[in-house]
């Protein structure tokens, strides 16, 4: 069985997780960490909430890319070393 288009199905998707975190890497610098409680203006609060939004949906979907990544990535390898494994058993034998 040749395992190279479930390969490359993974490289995709640890290129998503890896968009995923430069894309939150870029939103972050945006970030205001000072806390506006005195400004008669609400500009900048109501940007605060919306920027908070989006980092956490963007973690949120980050972390559960992440993990599939990972599980797939172990599967993959498992599925490797069991067609090696049962390759070499089959030409020993």
């Amino acid at each position: 069985m040749n395992l190279s288009p479930f390969l490359v199905l993974w490289a995709l998707l640890a290129a998503v997780v890896l968009a995923m975190i430069a894309w939150r890497s870029s939103l972050a610098r945006k970030e205001d960490d000072t806390l506006h409680v005195s400004v008669s203006d609400a500009t900048p609060v109501q940007s605060q909430v919306s920027l908070a939004g989006k980092l956490e949906k963007i973690d949120k979907w980050g972390k559960l890319l992440t993990i599939v990544a990972i599980a797939y990535g172990v599967l993959l390898g498992a599925a490797y070393l069991w067609q090696f494994w049962t390759n070499s058993a089959i030409s020993r034998g």
